[in-house]
């Protein structure tokens, strides 16, 4: 392919401005490529996927790394949840997942069904929020999963307010890729309907306030949608639907019986956006121009400066920032205007950034299509497998995860020291929450605490059990917590008492434990943030 052209998700080649930034435009390829893959690619996947050299795609990956949003696990380039912050400063700038989630989580627990919210993009849709049943027949739809609209129950509403030249690239799109190729998110398509079809489906939505998908995706899959409508400008904010599963309601069942139950809803999360006060801005990133400087200086031609300081711009926008200028842009990150700019063309050439009112810039959906499907679905013992291997190899023993189970510990993750004799726990045992130092930390961590063991624990930060368990077994432990700053877990350091004493344990280990659980948390608040980090 020319070097001045690129091609977009749906494969149509727009030509490149000339004061794009190339390497950001690589680095974004990068991270499409391994969210299409599920999260995990090999550089020669990476080569083959992007089209790119392969001295490239490691000076890409090296500079990705550092910026903790990949990690290099052997020869495996693997998404971390410290990506997850570009599709955070989506979701908190739009607002809608935190003002109306918790109403599509009370709708999805009234009906027993799954409940999504979702958002236009261009001739798709994306999923913004999933309050997801679990059942053995379930919904696999992820928060950023990107669906052609015609196949779905809310596209037809957002094609009732396409405009002329909207339709015009939704049929181009259409021809081009007749199997849907370009949505990794659902099957390819088998049978084509017409144009015309979808078409009158978006009339029939538009006049009707609602919309059905009776198998459109894959057989056996229904949905009803409703549009919730932005009280300022009476246009689609987003869509709320209901989907379920043909062994429990047929098409005409969810129009009938949960169609009603939606309206209402939908009425609340519509009062809800017209009672909404202005959002506080959060706090924008800082030192981030002094940070990538200093990494360059470090790791030199493997660390691409500008690829790391055009994804910082991202991060400048968020809750009560959802419209900056170009000059709030360079303040909130440090950049220079100059190159805060040449970062912003080129995502409004990429679709990842868009013009908005007053002469500023808003970030666009699919800001989500960088690693946020297959990291919102991680979990606790996912996030926390990398930090536990990193400190067994630091402090040279055996490292572990555990949750709460009643009055008892479970393991949910462990890493091995590699020694002759070490400890071996595997996943999934069970062991007295008293009697170890994971169970006294998380016992600690609860709410009414007067037992003056546990009182000590949580007055001194950490738990240390000397051969109470087993003899010549000691172990010291740290919680990790959420971001609402409560106990949910716990990580530890377990060896043979004769390699440390107690007081080596204290001064060597416990601060490196301490260390790999703040790791923890803050992936874990990265993650959490729009989604439901499970526990084990």
């Amino acid at each position: 392919m020319p070097s001045n052209t690129v091609l977009d998700p749906h494969g149509a080649a727009d030509a490149v401005p000339a004061e794009a930034v190339t390497p950001l435009i690589r680095g974004v390829a990068v991270l499409r490529a391994l969210t299409e893959a599920g999260g995990t690619l090999s550089p020669s996947g990476l080569e083959r996927a992007t089209g790119l050299a392969r001295s490239t795609v490691d000076r890409i990956t090296s500079t990705l790394a550092r910026m903790g949003y990949v990690r290099l696990d052997g020869r495996d380039a693997v998404l971390a949840p410290r990506l997850m912050e570009l599709g955070n400063a989506y979701l908190s700038s739009l607002r809608l997942p935190a003002l109306l989630g918790s109403h599509a989580d009370a709708l999805a627990d009234e009906l027993d069904e799954s409940v999504s919210l979702a958002v236009g993009d261009r001739d798709g849709i994306r999923f913004i929020h999933q309050a997801t049943r679990r059942r053995a027949m379930s919904l696999s739809f992820r928060i950023g999963d990107l669906l052609p609209a015609e196949r779905t129950a809310p596209g037809p509403l957002f094609a009732a307010e396409w405009t002329r030249e909207e339709r015009e690239s939704w049929r181009a799109r259409r021809a081009a890729d007749p199997e849907d190729r370009g949505f990794p998110a659902v099957p390819p398509r088998e049978h084509r309907d017409s144009d015309g079809e979808f078409e009158r489906r978006a009339a029939q939505a538009g006049r009707d306030g609602w919309a059905l998908d009776d198998q459109l995706i894959e057989p056996g899959l229904v949905a009803v949608s409703v549009p919730v409508r932005d009280p300022r400008t009476d246009r689609i904010a987003c869509v709320a639907s209901v989907v379920s599963h043909t062994s429990r309601h047929t098409a005409t069942d969810l129009h009938d019986t949960l169609l009603p139950r939606l309206r209402a809803a939908v009425a609340g999360m519509e009062r809800e956006l017209a009672g909404a006060a202005g959002a506080e801005p959060g706090p924008p990133p800082s030192g981030l121009a002094t940070w990538t400087g200093a990494s360059k200086q470090e790791l030199g031609r493997e660390f691409v400066e500008s690829l790391a300081r055009g994804l910082t711009v991202l991060t400048a926008f968020g809750q009560g920032r959802a419209e900056l200028t170009l000059t709030q842009v360079a303040t909130a990150t440090g950049l220079a205007r100059a190159t805060a700019r040449r970062a912003l063309l080129t995502y409004e050439h990429l679709g990842l950034v868009a013009p908005g009112p007053h002469r500023a810039f808003v970030l666009t959906p699919r800001v989500l299509s960088l690693g946020f499907p297959p990291l919102s679905r991680t979990s606790l013992p996912r996030i926390a497998g990398p930090h536990l291997a990193e400190l067994a190899a630091r402090v040279e023993e055996s490292a572990g995860l555990a949750v709460l189970a009643g009055e008892e510990v479970q393991y949910t993750a462990r890493a091995g020291a590699g020694r002759v004799m070490s400890v071996d726990i595997t996943v999934g045992t069970r062991l007295p929450a008293r009697a170890t130092s994971l169970g006294r930390v998380l016992l600690a961590g609860g709410p009414d605490v007067t037992d003056p063991v546990l009182t000590d624990v949580r007055t001194r930060g950490y738990a240390l059990v000397d051969e109470e368990w087993e003899e010549g077994l000691r172990s010291v432990a740290v919680p990790v917590r959420d971001r609402a700053g409560a106990v949910v877990a716990a990580v530890n350091v377990a060896l043979h008492a004769a390699r440390r004493t107690v007081e080596e344990c204290v001064r060597d280990v416990l601060p490196e434990l301490t260390a790999t659980a703040a790791r923890i948390e803050a992936d874990l608040r990265v993650a959490g943030r729009f989604t439901r980090v499970p526990l084990s």
